[in-house]
């Protein structure tokens, strides 16, 4: 039976929800306060230059690239017209196969998927059928915009009715944003009477992701022990700012 505990897959309410930073944050904060683990990083699919590169180039990853991201085609469009567009078959098997080793040789793995949890993996599997077959928890990252709740609860209702195990909300700055913006665009209230899951925390708007340092604060602003309770991790909380 696959199962995938000692792992997190960090999936979003669409393209360019924030995966990719909440990934680096909650990378970069483990780098910094929980040293004695090892942590990998894990991205099973990827169509076009962008996440598995940024990672290579922010940390010193104890990885091969292949170990990093298995399954790579070079369009960046949805994973079953990239591979065609390639020449080639979308294997499901090898990124477990890679995550499986990973497991064996870290204590923990932070997995960026592709898209929303609605993407296509192929043309009969999405994000949430990969998320619900390997049996690992989910974090959902929402983008702090206009329209945001109806996308939340969309994707939750997805993830419940894939049987997934969510741990957690968190909404993302992707502009400069105020508390009143954040309240108003992505009311926390609202989003939990609506969906049943809790909002662990919001990222702030970081003209730099490639800053380590400022992406580890970022992640202290988060719940990280209802996210990764397995790394003893707490942070002190900070205001959003």
């Amino acid at each position: 039976m696959k199962t995938a505990p000692n792992a997190l897959l960090i999936t979003g309410t669409d393209t360019d929800a924030g995966k990719t930073v909440l990934t680096a944050a909650l990378m970069a904060y483990c780098q910094q306060h929980v040293q004695h683990r090892s942590i990998a990083i894990f991205k099973p699919f990827q169509a076009g230059i962008g996440d598995r590169e940024f990672y290579v180039k922010l940390f010193d990853l104890q990885q091969v690239l292949d170990e990093i991201n298995p399954v790579y085609f070079n369009a960046p469009l949805a994973l079953p017209i990239a591979a065609a567009l390639d020449g080639k078959a979308i294997s499901i098997e090898l990124p477990w196969q890679t995550l499986q080793l990973l497991m064996q040789r870290h204590d923990f793995i932070f997995i960026e998927g592709v898209g929303g949890l609605g993407s296509p993996i192929t043309f009969e599997t999405t994000v949430a059928d990969l998320a619900a077959d390997w049996k690992v928890p989910i974090v959902l990252v929402v983008p702090v915009k206009l329209g945001a709740i109806a996308q939340v609860v969309a994707n939750i209702a997805l993830a419940e009715r894939s049987g997934l195990r969510v741990k957690g909300i968190v909404r993302n700055c992707v502009t400069p944003c105020s508390e009143e913006d954040v309240e108003n665009w992505a009311n926390q209230a609202l989003i939990e009477q609506l969906t049943g899951i809790q909002v662990v925390g919001t990222l702030p708007y970081l003209e730099n992701i490639g800053d380590r340092d400022q992406l580890a604060k970022a992640a202290s602003h988060l719940d990280l022990e209802m996210l990764i309770p397995s790394l003893n991790v707490a942070p002190k909380k900070l205001a959003l700012k």
